[in-house]
């Protein structure tokens, strides 16, 4: 075999482990990648149903049960627009509170209950995962529209019986 021809070989089997490689890579990256989706997000059917992702939001106040076997709870999860409910077995971070922010990894099942594989708590006062505060944000922001147009519409239909 020539040299050209030996050269040529040895950049084709390069290019091809490298093909190789990160076709592998990719496919763990993809495997791996986790979504964020809010509560309302989850409600409109916007979420996969076979697959991990994360949702987030705040605790419903009062909305925490834990159960008979001492180690799996439940409780909801809301943007203040729309809650879902999630269930957990295992032992919640020491921050977990009502009220607060979290952020739970897992699948949605069938009957629409997250059963979470991991809960997240928020860390200090002032911290929300970002994806979390832009949710309740954008939700508070549809709600403040809302009832603006509620409110702008019966003012508009009184200003027109007068």
């Amino acid at each position: 075999m020539k040299s050209r021809h030996k050269r040529f070989a040895m950049i084709a089997g390069g290019i091809a482990a490298l093909g190789i490689a990160l076709a592998l890579v990719l496919n763990a990256f993809r495997s791996n990648l986790v979504f964020f989706f809010t509560p309302s997000e989850i409600v409109a059917n916007e979420a996969p149903l076979a697959r991990n992702f994360r949702v987030g939001g705040m605790v419903v106040a009062g909305s925490v049960e834990r159960q008979p076997d001492g180690v799996s709870v439940r409780f909801l999860v809301t943007d203040t627009a729309q809650s879902i409910p999630v269930v957990y077995a295992g032992i919640l971070p020491d921050l977990f509170r009502e009220g607060k922010g979290v952020v739970a990894q897992g699948k949605l099942g069938a009957d629409g209950v997250f059963q979470a594989e991991q809960v997240l708590a928020k860390h200090d006062e002032n911290y929300m995962p970002p994806e979390a505060a832009e949710a309740v944000e954008r939700a508070n922001k549809a709600m403040r529209d809302a009832h603006r147009s509620a409110v702008s519409g019966s003012s508009e239909q009184g200003a027109q019986r007068q």
